[in-house]
């Protein structure tokens, strides 16, 4: 979570969106998956403009009739109210084709926000590990609530006023110029200055917008992490300095919202007063004799109202729309991050006789099937996450078919990194880590963690049924194969006993079951997936000792067969092991079984016998 200096900072650089017209093009992009509807929108647009116009330019011959004095009264009558019905007809196509292309266009925004909002999460789906340890939950789910909200209000209703308004002003600028291109001349002068007003209003408010977002992604962000840290919170009396954290990051984004507002909403009221003072100079200049007829006067005067209302709303429009494009321009931003890179060439395949194996493709086309076993091979390996602090150096290790390798150390000490690259969650950044023989990088990912399962301490359910998080390992996994992972991991019993046994929903990642509870059905959940490789990192800490023996027993024939990796603070649980890694500050600083470190009397023997304790 970055602190306050940080948010501060990076808010006093560059914020505003760095192309909008680009950023409008990408959103506008995808109404390609309603471009039929959004056609017929924007035609009907187009016929609701000009049926606003054509009433406005009937107030000309109305005028004309009424200025008439050599027809007869009837006649004048006549005329007269066959205008007012053509004016009533336009004015009611106007209604009409308003209330369809709201109507459309609210279809196509949802269809857009829906689009929009699947490709975001089909993008994280394929980001890497780093990017989520990177950035808090809540501020990632500030994309999916207060960016997307953003852009709805601009698609549901601010694009539809936009594009009437724009429409609407060329007709009645074209208009204009058709009844007095004298009077047209302030129309002109109008125009510049709304267009100079909104130039230089709009940089700051825009550059304002930005900051807003990005201060409601750090609330989020802090917000979240406080709430799921609440018990830590209360337990060390941290509530005061989390409301000045909190206190700080609220005021940044006050200040913001309040600055990005203030500024978008003065438009309207400048626009509404050029518009009064534009409509007065106007009345004037023809009283004067600037135009010859009355009627030509009134319906001018008509179209300078009508062209002063399209300004005010597309300035009523503006802070959307400016909001949208902060909105828009992070949320364009994480699609435009580096996907997860999935180069390998090695895929896994399966057998006639159900047995698995890798097809590695060689420089002359053929390939190669390696059996997949699961041995694991680490050589000379270096590591770090930020490419400054080394966490792992010159790592080499064996673990062959069926052997249970375990590691211990110090927290930081590297254990869960050389499980995390087993994985690719990264990638070393010297030596190399072999699969059957193949470097990992070679192998496709998906193939690659299919054939590994893992149970980690911190545990995580879905909202479901038990059933449902155990079959998450395996998604075609019957019922009875779930039931049978759950009696290896001996959370069969307890499950049986819930209220409505394997059918009981879980929700709040589990809040209704213990965390020991929560942890056998993680390894339920492995034990299904059938893994050549199982990774368990402290997949018993959080179980009592009791429970702890039973797990043993019962997951010993899911090891058989299996390549295991066990990091544990607790050495009784490792004492079966085939080799022990012992780690401090990223190498290995012993290795053997039990007995071998024993009675090496080195750290293990230390860590074993209580002399020396894991922080």
């Amino acid at each position: 979570m970055p602190n306050q200096r940080e948010i501060t900072a990076d808010f006093k650089g560059k914020r505003r969106p760095d192309n909008p017209i680009k950023t409008l093009g990408r959103i506008f992009s995808y109404y390609k998956h309603c471009r039929w509807m959004f056609i017929v929108a924007v035609l009907t647009i187009l016929v609701y403009s000009a049926a606003t116009i054509g009433a406005s330019y009937m107030m000309k011959p109305l005028v004309a009739v009424l200025e008439q004095s050599d027809i007869l009264p009837d006649a004048k009558l006549a005329k007269y109210l066959a205008l007012i019905i053509g004016m009533a007809a336009m004015y009611f196509t106007a209604v009409i084709t308003n209330y369809f292309l709201n109507y459309l266009m609210l279809i196509c925004s949802n269809r857009v926000l829906c689009e929009l909002r699947k490709d975001m999460f089909n993008k994280m789906q394929a980001l890497p590990i780093k990017f989520f340890d990177t950035h808090t939950h809540g501020e990632l789910m500030s994309y999916y609530t207060n960016d997307i909200d953003a852009i709805r209000e601009m698609l549901s209703g601010s694009i539809t006023q936009l594009i009437i308004s724009c429409t609407s002003i060329v007709g009645v600028v074209t208009m204009m110029l058709i009844l007095s291109r004298k009077l047209f001349l302030i129309v002109i002068v109008l125009g510049f200055l709304v267009f100079y007003t909104v130039k230089i209003i709009g940089k700051k408010s825009s550059r304002n917008f930005s900051r807003q977002q990005k201060a409601v992604a750090a609330v989020n962000g802090y917000i979240e992490e406080m709430m799921a840290g609440q018990k830590v919170v209360k337990a060390f009396n941290h509530e005061e300095a989390c409301i000045n954290t909190f206190d700080e990051l609220n005021e940044e984004l006050c200040g913001a919202a309040t600055r990005a507002n203030t500024y978008s909403n003065i438009i309207g009221p400048i626009m509404n007063n050029l518009s009064h003072i534009f409509y007065a100079i106007t009345c004037t200049l023809g009283v004067l004799g600037l135009v010859t007829t009355g009627s030509v006067l009134i319906a001018f005067l008509g179209y300078i109202r009508q062209f002063a209302d399209r300004i005010s709303q597309i300035s009523q429009q503006f802070n959307f729309v400016l909001l949208a494009l902060a909105g828009s321009e992070r949320v364009f931003k994480l699609m435009d991050v580096e996907p997860e890179l999935d180069d390998g060439d090695v895929i896994l395949v399966e057998g006639e006789n159900g047995e698995k194996f890798w097809r590695v493709p060689c420089k002359d086309g053929s390939f190669t099937d390696i059996p997949l076993v699961g041995k694991v091979e680490l050589h000379n390996v270096d590591f770090s996450y930020d490419g400054k602090k080394t966490v792992l150096h010159d790592v080499s290790l064996y673990a062959k078919s069926g052997q249970k390798i375990a590691f211990v150390g110090s927290t930081g000490a590297g254990k869960t990194t050389i499980t995390n690259l087993i994985n690719r969650f990264y990638d070393v950044d010297s030596g190399e880590i072999t699969y059957d023989g193949i470097d990992v990088r070679r192998i496709k990912k998906r193939d690659l963690r299919g054939t590994l399962g893992m149970v980690l301490q911190d545990t995580h359910l879905f909202t479901g049924t038990v059933m449902e998080n155990i079959r998450y390992g395996r998604l075609d996994a019957s019922d009875d194969d779930c039931i049978e992972a759950a009696k290896i991991a001996n959370a069969h019993y307890f499950i049986s006993h819930l209220p409505e046994g394997y059918d009981t929903m879980l929700e709040s990642d589990g809040a209704n079951l213990s965390q020991g509870q929560r942890q056998l059905i993680a390894i339920a959940r492995a034990a299904v997936s059938d893994p050549i490789v199982l990774i368990l990192d402290e997949a018993t800490s959080s179980i009592d000792t009791r429970t702890e023996l039973l797990i043993e027993r019962g997951m010993d024939s899911l090891m058989e067969g299996r390549t295991v990796f066990v990091i544990a603070h607790r050495l009784s649980t490792v004492r079966n092991s085939n080799a022990i890694m012992v780690l401090e500050h990223g190498k290995i600083i012993e290795r053997g079984d039990h007995d071998d470190l024993i009675h090496q009397k080195g750290r293990y023997y230390d860590l074993y016998t209580g002399m020396f304790e894991l922080s």
